[in-house]
C-alpha cells in the first residue's frame, strides 16, 4: 500500500480526537460524580490535537510541495484544533465553577457536537481520499447543525432568565451554554475552510 501522506494522516487524527473527545464529553457530562478527573481527560485530548499541530508545522517548514495549498493545511489544522479548544475549555468551567449536576440543555448540545464531530470526521478523511466534491455534504449538514445550536443558546438563554433566580448559578451556565454554542462555531469554521479547499482545487 502506498504511504498515506503525512499531512493528510496527521489531520485524521486531529478528526479522531475531536471525535473521541466529543464523544468522551458527552458520556461523562451526564454523571459528574469525579469533576478533576473529568477536566484531566479533556485536557490530555487537547494536549493530543496539540501534538498533531506541531507535527504539521514541523512538516510544512521542512516540506517543499504539499498536497493542497500550505496556507490552506494551517487553517484547516488551526480550525480543528479550536474545536478542541473549545470543547475543553467548556469542560473546565465544570470543575472551576463546580458544577455537577447537567441540565437539558447542556445534553442537547452535546448531543450536537457528537453530530458535529463525526461530519468533522467523515468530511476530513474525503479530504485524504481526494473526494474533493464529497465534502460538501458533510459541510453542509455542519452547518444546518450550528443553525439548530443557535437556536438552542437562545432558548437555553430565554429559560435561564425565566426560572434561575440566583445570579451566581446564572452566570456560570450561561458562559457554559455560550461556550458549547462558540464550540460548534468552530466547528462551522473546519467546514467553511474545506468548502474553501473544495472551490480551490476542484
Amino acid at each position: 500500500m502506498k504511504k498515506k501522506n503525512i499531512f493528510f494522516k496527521t489531520l485524521e487524527e486531529m478528526a479522531d480526537t475531536i471525535v473521541e473527545a466529543v464523544e468522551y464529553f458527552s458520556e461523562h457530562v451526564r454523571d459528574l460524580k469525579d469533576l478533576p478527573a473529568f477536566a484531566k481527560a479533556m485536557k490530555e485530548f487537547e494536549s493530543k490535537c496539540d501534538r498533531n499541530v506541531h507535527i504539521i508545522l514541523t512538516e510544512l517548514n521542512k516540506t517543499f510541495i504539499t498536497p493542497i495549498e500550505r496556507d490552506d493545511i494551517m487553517t484547516l489544522t488551526t480550525s480543528l484544533d479550536d474545536v478542541l479548544d473549545g470543547i475543553e475549555a467548556c469542560a473546565s468551567r465544570f470543575e472551576m465553577y463546580h458544577i455537577s449536576e447537567p441540565d437539558e440543555y447542556i445534553i442537547l448540545f452535546a448531543d450536537n457536537l457528537i453530530r458535529c464531530s463525526h461530519e468533522i470526521k467523515k468530511a476530513i478523511y474525503l479530504l485524504s481520499e481526494k473526494k474533493l466534491l464529497a465534502i460538501r455534504e458533510p459541510a453542509i449538514k455542519i452547518n444546518e447543525l450550528e443553525n439548530n445550536a443557535d437556536d438552542l443558546l437562545r432558548v437555553c438563554i430565554t429559560s435561564l432568565f425565566a426560572n434561575v433566580s440566583d445570579p451566581i448559578e446564572l452566570i456560570k451556565r450561561k458562559e457554559i451554554y455560550e461556550r458549547l454554542e462558540q464550540t460548534t462555531d468552530y466547528c462551522e469554521d473546519v467546514a467553511n475552510k474545506l468548502e474553501t479547499i473544495v472551490m480551490r482545487n476542484s
